[in-house]
Formats: structure tokens, sequence, C-alpha cells
């Protein structure tokens, strides 16, 4: 019954993050495009994970998103506490979530020797 509990949270803690992020942040470097792929909450709702996932080819635009959105962590959550009905709005730590790019790698790495084959 308390992971179904957790798992909802985690849900809805991932949507509003989003909207925050998308909606709310108005900082200048937060230039390109990126989605929140999954929140983790503890047990006790005391320290959240949220992995963000930035789309851009340009390494350095794609880290200036990051840090702005690492910079917000206090500001997105006294909007969550202002928008959840939970008790404890949990610390908020960002990472960057890395399974996209990885993926990406390897199939052009599958793509490549396809195309060695082909000769």
């Amino acid at each position: 019954m308390l992971n179904v509990r957790i798992g909802k949270i985690n849900a809805e803690l991932q949507k509003n993050i989003y909207d925050i992020l998308s909606k709310k942040i108005k900082d200048p470097r937060l230039t390109e495009m990126f989605t929140v792929t999954g929140v983790s909450a503890d047990k006790e709702l005391t320290v959240a994970k949220v992995f963000i996932s930035i789309f851009s080819k340009d390494n350095a635009k794609a880290d200036d998103t990051f840090t702005a959105i690492v910079n917000s962590a206090n500001f997105v959550r006294n909007s969550l506490f202002k928008m959840m009905r939970i008790k404890n709005v949990p610390q908020i730590t960002f990472y960057r979530d890395e399974v996209s790019d990885y993926g990406q790698h390897i199939e052009k790495l599958i793509d490549q020797l396809n195309v060695n084959r082909d000769f």
C-alpha cells in the first residue's frame, strides 16, 4: 500500500516539477528542450531524486540548461509546497538522465556496423 502511495506521489511530483520548470522559471540559460524522465522519492518524503533529460546537439547549451534547472531547486520546492496537498515536500536533487544519450550512441554504433557489413 505504501509503494502505491509513493508511486502516485512520484508521478504527481514529476508532472508538477515539469510544469514549474517549463512555465515559471525565467532563467535565460534555460534554452534547450528538456523533460523530467522520472522522480524517485524515499518513503518518508524527505529526499527526491529528479531525473532530467536534455535534448540538444550543443553540449555547452545543454550544460547551461541543466545548471539553470539545478539552481532553481529551491524555487521548485517552494512552488510544490503551494501546489501539492502533502504534508512534506521532499528536498529535491536533480540528476542528468543520460540513458537516451547512451541509447543514441549504441544505435549509431549498430548503424556503423551495418554499413560496414554491406561492403
